[in-house]
């Protein structure tokens, strides 16, 4: 019975030894990467790559699936479905614009077009899931308004189960005249959802509730930005102490202190994602951090560059460097779930480059890998599984 126990055990072991081996699990640190761009003469929608985390090697696996303008996507969390904000004016015979849902392909990372609802407002430029995987958050940047799209079973959107529209302005005549909400944030508890509105200077503060899809206004109901800075894009810091905003027109990134209990936004610092005596036309575009949370990264549309920075304990910034982003006016980046490499998507040059992340300092180095994409403007990375 011993020689018996002993033959099963090595049996055993020899299993868990080749089910560990590097060719059982090839499908590791393998990702979709999905883009999203401006449709027209060269573009027809969300086009599907795969990214090697291990080597960093960029392959084509062509387009996922077609919708008008899916300028900005997202994933559900379950990675079976995927939502596209469709920017257009007119949906369905109405001024708005649309979402589109899509289920994915396991396998393939192909996309299959679920259904389309209207967004509320002209101009949906933000998407975002929440947490509980319930509903849809959509910025209206044309029509300056947010809405809750609630998602079902089958990965469908229903109509909205929650509209706010915005009102005000600010002191650019030119870019604020009126509200252009352009970006939907959770907090990472998912109770709080902040909205960057460009044309009125603030982040407006919403309290959440997934279940019913509803928001209600915060308390208080908006943290404001310089006069005239016009922020785009907010992310919270991984440790959830700290928001840091991008802010379009000014070329700015203002830092927060966040109070995660009443959901709050308090001011820190306002830097600037410019070289000192750079006097040429440029514009600010995504804000996104390291998993770490040590370094933030900013883009340049203009100055055609990634800002680095590096984030104190107290979460303000210094800035590392100005790397080129490889092309003409990168509109997005997104940074890999290993936090390995940023891909950036230069949306004048109809391109998309790689950089490596030193993972000290965080500074980015090209790899080499780029890839022909037309006008891309969003990137999201899925597990290959």
């Amino acid at each position: 019975m011993k020689i018996l126990r002993y033959v099963w055990a090595l049996v055993l072991c020899l299993v868990l030894l080749q089910l560990s081996s590097p060719a059982i699990h090839a499908a590791d640190g393998q990702y979709f990467v999905y883009v999203g761009t401006y449709t027209g003469p060269q573009s027809k929608g969300i086009y599907l790559y795969k990214l090697d985390s291990a080597s960093g090697k960029l392959t084509s696996l062509g387009l996922a699936g077609e919708i008008a303008n899916p300028s900005f996507v997202t994933l559900h969390p379950s990675g079976r479905f995927l939502y596209a904000a469709s920017e257009v004016s007119s949906f369905n015979g109405e001024r708005a614009g649309a979402v589109g849902a899509f289920a994915i392909d396991p396998k393939t990372g192909g996309l299959s077009l679920i259904n389309k609802v209207s967004s509320r407002g002209g101009g949906p430029c933000h998407v975002v899931v929440d947490k509980t995987g319930k509903n849809v958050l959509v910025a209206n940047y044309g029509g300056g308004s947010v809405a809750v799209l609630p998602i079902g079973e089958d990965g469908r959107l229903g109509e909205a189960s929650s509209f706010i529209q915005h009102k005000g302005s600010s002191v650019n005549p030119g870019r604020q005249k009126e509200p252009h909400a352009h970006c939907v944030t959770l907090s990472p508890d998912n109770r709080f959802l902040m909205v960057a509105d460009l044309g009125l200077d603030q982040i407006v503060v919403y309290r959440f509730d997934a279940a019913k899809g509803m928001l209600t206004p915060g308390d208080p109901p908006f943290a404001k930005v310089n006069p005239g800075a016009g922020p785009r894009h907010l992310t919270f810091h991984p440790g959830g102490g700290f928001a840091y905003v991008i802010n379009e027109i000014q070329s700015t990134l203002t830092a927060f202190a966040y109070d995660a209990g009443k959901g709050v936004l308090k001011e820190i610092q306002s830097i600037s994602t410019l070289p000192e005596g750079f006097t040429g036309q440029s514009s600010t575009a995504e804000v996104e951090l390291l998993p770490s949370g040590k370094v933030l990264y900013g883009s340049n549309r203009g100055h055609d560059s990634i800002a680095v920075f590096s984030v104190d304990p107290a979460g303000k910034l210094t800035l590392v460097e100005e790397t080129p982003s490889g092309g003409k006016v990168p509109r997005n980046f997104a940074i890999d779930p290993t936090g390995t490499f940023l891909l950036a998507a230069n949306q004048k040059s109809d391109n998309v480059v790689a950089f490596r992340i030193d993972p000290k300092s965080g500074r980015l180095m090209p790899t080499g890998e780029k890839l022909d994409v037309p006008s891309p403007v969003c990137i999201k990375f899925l597990a290959i599984k």
